[in-house]
């Protein structure tokens, strides 16, 4: 804690947070904040949830602080910032943000919050950086509503690129060594958040739909990503590893193709191909030239996120809370985060030094034309 002492005025906030992160990495079963005042000896949850929701501390600091530890650790200057969203199943409707809305936690739509979050990850480790509750329109149309859980009246309806871009652009801001961003669909698919990552100065290496619509010759046309797979010759697909999984080496095969137009050098289309067949795309960028195999690597680094919310929500409590305002949500969410930091930095010093060669470079360092 003495990360973050500074950030409470007070001794008893700071010895209220204390104890609450202590409680976090504990092995209680709830971690909630009548379950960890247990744990810690209180007479009652009344000390952590006046932490929660009125203590005088500012949770974005924290957050600073929490990026800035993990950096420290794990840094290296080509990591790689992943932003997710996970989804929180909650009742009724005055949570912040709640509303029955898709929910990959759930797999189908349910009565939910989602966060927007940052993940910061390189071959020393990961770990979650930065978050963001997403307010749906029907949150932000709705002003009496927002005041009424704490919402700042300057925050306004964004989209999840949206978040995750200024997520990536304050870790930017604040110099976190990182030379990627990497995603799933939802922000592959959006030209805006493509464009803002590039404009960073970052590579990216961001999943795309299959039918994607991929400039060829120049951008004299543009061709669904599925269609481009099919005409591929044998001769263009490289079996690479991606990185070691919980069984091994994950070995897929890949093919790059160029997919620059007129003042956007650099552009590119890359293909992976499972041992069934099964297809999935990534448009990439780099600013500086690159080889096929760190495309792959930064490919095969964005599950790493999953990781952190499985560990988050399993280890320290990251869905366990049980409030309902912008603010406690902010800073539970900030506390779970700096007991995960401590959690996953250490586990990554424990680790042995990765196999020296765990990727096989391909026959080709530039895309197919």
């Amino acid at each position: 804690m003495g990360l973050v002492a500074g950030r409470f005025g007070r001794v008893e906030p700071r010895c209220t947070a204390w104890d609450l992160v202590l409680g976090l990495l504990s092995p209680v079963e709830r971690k909630n904040c009548w379950w960890l005042a247990e744990q810690a000896g209180h007479r009652g949850p009344q000390a952590m949830q006046r932490l929660l929701r009125t203590a005088v501390w500012d949770a974005d600091a924290v957050r600073d602080d929490v990026r800035g530890f993990v950096t420290s650790r794990l840094g290296e200057a080509d990591g790689v910032l992943i932003p997710d969203e996970t989804g929180f199943l909650k009742k009724g409707t005055g949570s912040v943000g709640v509303q029955r809305q898709y929910s990959g936690t759930a797999g189908r739509v349910e009565n939910s919050q989602v966060g927007v979050f940052l993940s910061y990850a390189s071959a020393r480790g990961r770990a979650l950086i930065d978050r963001r509750v997403y307010l749906p329109k029907s949150w932000t149309d709705d002003p009496d509503r927002c005041a009424d859980v704490g919402v700042p009246a300057e925050v306004g309806f964004a989209t999840k690129p949206q978040l995750a871009l200024d997520m990536i652009a304050q870790a930017v801001a604040a110099g976190v060594p990182a030379g990627w961003a990497a995603s799933d669909e939802l922000y592959g698919d959006n030209a805006p958040f493509r464009a803002g990552v590039q404009a960073l100065g970052l590579g990216y290496v961001l999943a795309v739909a299959r039918n994607h619509l991929v400039p060829i010759d120049g951008g004299k046309v543009c061709v669904p990503a599925e269609h481009l797979a099919d005409q591929l010759p044998a001769t263009a697909w490289h079996r690479i590893s991606c990185g070691t999984g919980s069984k091994g080496p994950r070995w897929y095969d890949w093919a790059w193709l160029d997919a620059s137009t007129p003042g956007h050098p650099g552009r590119s289309l890359l293909i992976r191909r499972g041992s069934d067949g099964t297809l999935a795309f990534y448009r990439c960028w780099n600013p500086t030239p690159t080889s096929l195999a760190d495309l792959v690597r930064v490919a095969g680094i964005r599950w790493t996120i999953e990781e952190g919310f499985q560990a988050g929500k399993s280890q320290v409590g990251l869905d366990h809370y049980q409030v309902r305002g912008w603010t406690a949500w902010h800073r539970w969410i900030t506390l779970a985060m700096l007991a995960l930091a401590v959690l996953m930095t250490a586990a990554a010093a424990a680790a042995p030094p990765p196999p020296a060669d765990s990727y096989h470079h391909a026959r080709h360092a530039t895309p197919i034309a």
